[in-house]
């Protein structure tokens, strides 16, 4: 996602949070070699048009799309076009560092399938944050830049409650009285702009390998590919042990930001995304040529 430093994550997970184990995968495969160099994207959505040629190539049982909005919404709905699959949401939200919002020091993730994060009163500045009664919301944490940014405890948790309520917010906005796709046995595609220090799509892998181990007492999908149009392929190689597959375009040297690989890249609203979620259930329900 956009804004993120490019300083590795280390995965750990926040003390307040019940943490996750991780779940066998089948051998990690990379499916489509990604090349050093080319021109720039020219928006998401021609990215997502040639990350859905990409994946359309390749045979994927009963596929989900799994956006992480709000900039991965315009680059998904092309490859649920494509591939004729449903498109759904992967909440995440970044945990920016103090007095520096955009550098990610960790990040936090809600699985479509698991009920809406649960909200609690506030709790005094020095109260840690209470795992809620719904299954957790997955948490990665970079504590090298914690370190690094003087992001102790407190800071972290009290920023945990804060991104989990705009979650909350989100959750409502985006899907409103939507149910959300059944993963159950389906192969989850999940979908971002871009990656660069990879914390928050580790968040969201999480946050499926929970779903996967039964943590909300559903079965969760029978495979994960992770799919971005641009990455650094340091972050791939430290997600590959998450996934089951990873589709990437480009993995250009140096890796700048996400954003430097596109000639344009606004802002996704907030109406953009719900209008990518309608565009998606229009088409989903038209039938085949």
């Amino acid at each position: 996602m956009a804004g993120e430093s490019l300083r590795p994550p280390l995965v750990q997970p926040v003390q307040h949070v019940q943490p996750v184990q991780p779940v066998q995968h089948v051998q990690h495969v990379q499916l489509v070699p990604p090349v050093r160099t080319r021109e720039r994207f020219s928006d998401r959505a021609q990215a997502g048009r040639e990350l859905a040629r990409a994946l359309a190539g390749l045979a994927w049982p009963e596929p989900v799309v799994l956006a992480l909005p709000r900039g991965g919404l315009p680059v998904a709905l092309e490859v649920a076009r494509v591939l004729r699959a449903p498109l759904d949401l992967l909440l995440v939200r970044k945990i920016g560092a103090p007095g520096q919002p955009e550098l990610a020091v960790g990040a936090l993730a809600w699985w479509p399938a698991a009920p809406s994060p649960a909200l609690e009163p506030p709790h005094p500045a020095s109260a840690p944050v209470k795992a809620p009664d719904a299954p957790p919301v997955a948490v990665v944490l970079d504590a090298g830049l914690m370190a690094a940014t003087g992001a102790d405890q407190v800071f972290v948790d009290r920023a945990v409650e804060r991104e989990r309520a705009e979650l909350l917010r989100r959750q409502k906005r985006y899907l409103q009285a939507r149910p959300p796709t059944s993963l159950e046995g389906r192969t989850a595609i999940v979908v971002d702009d871009g990656l660069a220090t990879g914390t928050t799509v580790r968040a969201a892998l999480q946050a499926l390998q929970a779903l996967r181990a039964g943590v909300a007492g559903q079965e969760g999908p029978r495979a994960v590919v992770l799919a971005v149009p641009v990455a650094p392929a340091e972050v791939l190689a430290a997600v590959k042990d998450q996934v089951d597959a990873t589709v990437c375009l480009w993995t250009p040297e140096p890796f700048i930001a996400v954003g430097a690989h596109y000639r344009a890249f606004p802002q996704v609203s907030d109406e953009e995304v719900v209008a990518a979620l309608h565009q998606a259930t229009g088409a989903a329900a038209r039938p085949q040529a």
